[in-house]
């Protein structure tokens, strides 16, 4: 008996390897005429061939359509055989083998053309074939490609494709798309079945195709006839706008979100300088340009290693603000405390000489900081909401920066004489702390966090020799609208204004909401002119 079944296994596999050629063979019996014709085809025959390649299934089909869509389809002139143009060096292809047919001077090849009609018809057959790709984000494209111009075929397909869909996102697309087809239904149930099924749909499409539902025809006429219908289209349309409100409301708060973290990175430094030592720094603007400028040079340093480039610009730039903030406060600050008119003109002096530096350094023309890959894009939560990775980013890093700034002031030693010399200067002195390097360090600190600044900015701006005075006037609003010296106050100070500047924007314009929000804080500081947190101590008593 094992040898009878044994003989029976031999017999069925060498049955199935004899037959394996014969059903390649009968494929290609298919397959040759209909390109074959392809080169002596008009635009409107090479539709319906494209459409009987397609529907053959054969694997090897995508191929061939993808060289045609890609200009890669030839045919030789002598005897109008096809061939694919591949690399290196051009060489040929047999389109159905895949086996190396040498090479053909150019004049001996035809390239098989194709028109933008055939092109779309090309995107949509490589896309049928796309659906049973075991990637889903390669399944979702080829949704989405179908239903740019569906027909019955398409219809047909995805229908059948729709219980094998084991992705829910791909899933969603389908019915989406299905449901948006049976719109143009004659039957009216069945065109309120889709209405119901697209209910809270935020895809445009479907918001478009319902709106047009509702309009009227040139006659008068509603271009829906049935009155349920029109009804439910337009439940349909409330609930979508209800939606599309929320989402954009917290669109706009995400992003007044990431203006105010801007802001707060821009001022955070200034309110640890303003607060300790009570010095109006106007060269603040020009430590966060050395930031800025800082990330271009490590990036010319590391072209190779882009996407590092920026976590490594993050310590150069706090090391090379940080530096030049110590040099201006042992070199001239210090010797102008107490007199705040006379420091606010010497570091005015500082920022022109700072911008002439660079001019001369890096020439007067702005300069390209790289987005590195893993902050260029954006990220969409759904079809009505999206924020740009760039931006999401910042209001995690200056969340970072903040706490990072607390841990060193509430848990370090230098934290610790930093508070006591902010609350009360001559005590502090008389308790053996060194005040004038404490001033040093502080200065040094606030001017490094303003160069991190310069950072995040290069990011989302050009960089250049003015970069810096777009920020001081926002900064110095921030640190007295927050509370001078006090960190959460202007984080807390620097958001609330972010948020507040992009609700007034789409109402009053760019311009006016930063009239607006300045007219606020003046009135603002009449009230509390400590501003929402102020400082506490003997020495901000005083």
């Amino acid at each position: 008996m094992i040898w009878m079944f044994r003989v029976a296994r031999l017999l069925a596999l060498t049955a199935s390897l004899l037959a394996s050629p014969l059903c390649s063979a009968a494929e290609d019996q298919v397959l040759l005429p209909l390109l074959q014709q392809l080169p002596a085809a008009g635009y409107a025959d090479k539709q319906e061939l494209i459409r009987q390649l397609a529907g053959t299934g054969d694997p090897r089909v995508r191929a061939i359509l993808a060289a045609l869509l890609d200009g890669n389809l030839v045919a030789r002139s002598s005897d109008g055989r096809i061939f694919v143009l591949g690399s290196p060096g051009d060489r040929l292809r047999d389109p159905l083998t895949g086996a190396d047919a040498g090479t053909l001077p150019e004049s001996d090849l035809a390239k098989i053309g194709v028109n933008n009609q055939l092109r779309k018809s090309l995107r949509v057959a490589l896309a049928q074939f796309d659906l049973a790709d075991p990637d889903a984000s390669v399944r979702q494209d080829a949704v989405k490609e179908m239903l740019r111009a569906p027909d019955a075929r398409i219809v047909a397909a995805l229908r059948a494709r729709l219980p094998h869909e084991t992705d829910a996102s791909v899933r969603e697309a389908i019915a989406s798309g299905l449901a948006l087809a049976d719109l143009d239904s004659e039957d009216a149930s069945r065109r309120l079945a889709a209405i119901e099924a697209l209910g809270g749909n935020l895809n445009p499409d479907v918001y478009n195709r319902l709106t047009a539902m509702l309009a009227t025809s040139a006659d008068g006429s509603p271009v829906e006839a049935d009155a349920k219908v029109r009804a439910a289209a337009a439940q349909a349309l409330r609930s979508i706008n209800a939606a599309r409100a929320f989402y954009s409301g917290l669109q706009t708060l995400l992003f007044g979100l990431s203006q105010g973290s801007i802001l707060v990175l821009a001022a955070i430094g200034l309110a640890i300088t303003f607060g300790v030592m009570g010095v109006i720094n106007m060269a603040h603007g020009e430590l966060m340009m050395l930031g800025a400028y800082s990330t271009y040079v490590v990036q010319q340093a590391m072209p190779e290693h882009m996407g590092a480039s920026i976590v490594v610009a993050i310590p150069v730039a706090f090391l090379v603000s940080g530096a030049v903030g110590v040099a201006i406060e042992r070199g001239i600050v210090r010797h102008l405390y107490g007199r705040p008119l006379e420091t606010l003109l010497a570091t005015f002096g500082v920022s022109l000489l700072l911008q002439q530096a660079v001019r001369d350094i890096f020439s007067a023309n702005n300069r390209s900081v790289i987005t590195p890959q893993w902050l260029a894009g954006s990220l969409d939560i759904n079809q009505a909401l999206s924020i740009t990775y760039n931006h999401l980013y910042i209001i995690f890093f200056t969340l970072a920066v903040f706490f990072l700034l607390q841990l060193v002031l509430r848990r370090t030693r230098f934290g610790l004489e930093l508070r006591a010399v902010s609350q009360n200067r001559a005590m502090a002195k008389a308790m053996g702390i060194r005040t004038d390097w404490i001033d040093a360090l502080t200065f040094g600190m606030g001017s490094g966090v303003a160069g991190i600044a310069g950072v995040a900015l290069s990011q989302l701006t050009n960089v250049g020799p003015n970069l810096g005075q777009s920020y001081i006037v926002d900064s110095f609003m921030v640190v007295v609208f927050g509370g001078v010296g006090n960190l959460w106050g202007t984080q807390l100070g620097g958001n609330a204004l972010g948020v507040v500047n992009k609700l007034l924007e789409p109402v009053s314009g760019a311009v006016l909401a930063k009239i607006f929000v300045l007219v606020f804080l003046i009135l603002f500081i009449q009230r509390r002119p400590r501003g929402l947190f102020p400082q506490k101590g003997r020495a901000a008593e005083s």
